[in-house]
């Protein structure tokens, strides 16, 4: 364990070589930090930092950086993550009280994310074996033809046409969205089977072939296998020297979907923080990045996740912060929604 000392020097060197993207020296930390010791304390102290390998020496240089083992420290020790201005809280809450439906909210939260933080940012759509129905909606399109709309409680709108084997009136219609919405009101959608098992038994012989055919289908859209949508933005902000070398291997791995799931992780507690930083990302092509990401939904229950990749040297608190701040005002969304 490293005393109080040499974590505030590594403190120091990890906010001056954020800032300032130079090796850090012994005689630029006692000017900069109120260190209260002699550069050649400092100089001991790097020395032992270096040798448990939370620093290391670049090339010639008569400084110092930080190593992931070093950003892993300085990101768990953290007494505080920087809070958001008002200024800036109440621009996120403007800007995303003004989305109209839950891809406005997403495309909306991905952009503030990468402007905030000029990072890459990652929004998870929420996830439907999380979501519960709100609303179901029957329209006739045609003679034998019906559009299922199933709407859920996190704004997540799913269509289906459904062929019916027979002509079905619009008070069969009305009398038939009535039952699937008595049923299936606030029903979770991985209860929904169970919660219709007898709807056909209350619909009249001539219209229980059309009933089935429609309940088959919102079966189905239950049920499937939906691959969970990400998006991504602010793909310009790693033009940066940090991805020299790396930047095409970071940039492929972003277009695959699963990799930005694996990414952000399994979807917990709304309320705990991520942060994985150069070798604890699972993509190879990732390792020269951090990710910082948290769950986001209704109360305490989170629908899925969003949050920011960038360069190992990043400035945490401000990040986490951030991230942190957006996916809350997103919850307050969806929960009003």
């Amino acid at each position: 364990m490293l005393d109080d000392r040499k974590l505030a020097v590594l403190r120091a060197i990890v906010e001056d070589y954020v800032s300032t993207n130079e090796p850090v020296g012994s005689k630029a930390l006692a000017d900069r930090h109120n260190l209260g010791v002699s550069p050649a304390t400092i100089r001991n102290d790097m020395a032992v930092l270096e040798e448990e390998g939370y620093i290391a020496q670049p090339h010639t240089s008569a400084g110092r950086v930080p190593t992931d083992k070093g950003y892993r420290l300085f990101v768990d020790r953290l007494s505080t993550i920087k809070p958001l201005s008002p200024a800036e809280r109440r621009a996120i809450e403007t800007f995303l009280a003004g989305a109209y439906d839950l891809d406005d909210v997403v495309g909306r939260t991905v952009r503030l994310l990468a402007q905030l933080t000029r990072q890459v940012a990652v929004v998870q759509y929420p996830s439907l074996t999380r979501s519960a129905v709100r609303h179901v909606e029957l329209v006739q399109v045609a003679s034998n033809r019906l559009l299922l709309v199933l709407i859920t409680n996190t704004g997540r709108v799913e269509q289906r046409v459904v062929e019916t084997p027979s002509a079905i009136s619009e008070d069969s219609i009305a009398h038939l969205r009535a039952l699937l919405n008595t049923c299936l009101d606030g029903c979770g959608l991985t209860d929904a089977p169970n919660a219709v098992a007898d709807l056909l038994e209350r619909v009249s012989a001539e219209d229980r072939a059309v009933a089935a055919s429609v309940v088959s289908v919102l079966l189905e859209t239950l049920v499937e296998k939906h691959d969970e949508k990400i998006v991504f933005a602010g793909a310009a902000n790693l033009a940066a020297v940090d991805f020299s070398e790396s930047l095409r291997n970071v940039l492929e791995a972003l277009e695959e979907q699963v990799v930005l799931m694996r990414l952000l992780g399994e979807t917990g507690d709304s309320s705990t923080l991520t942060v994985r930083i150069g070798t604890e990302n699972p993509h190879e092509g990732l390792r020269s990045t951090s990710v910082v990401a948290v769950g986001y939904g209704v109360g305490d229950q989170a629908l899925a996740k969003l949050g920011v990749l960038g360069p190992t040297r990043m400035d945490y608190p401000g990040t986490m912060g951030a991230v942190r701040a957006v996916a809350r005002y997103v919850g307050q969304i969806l929960a009003g929604s």
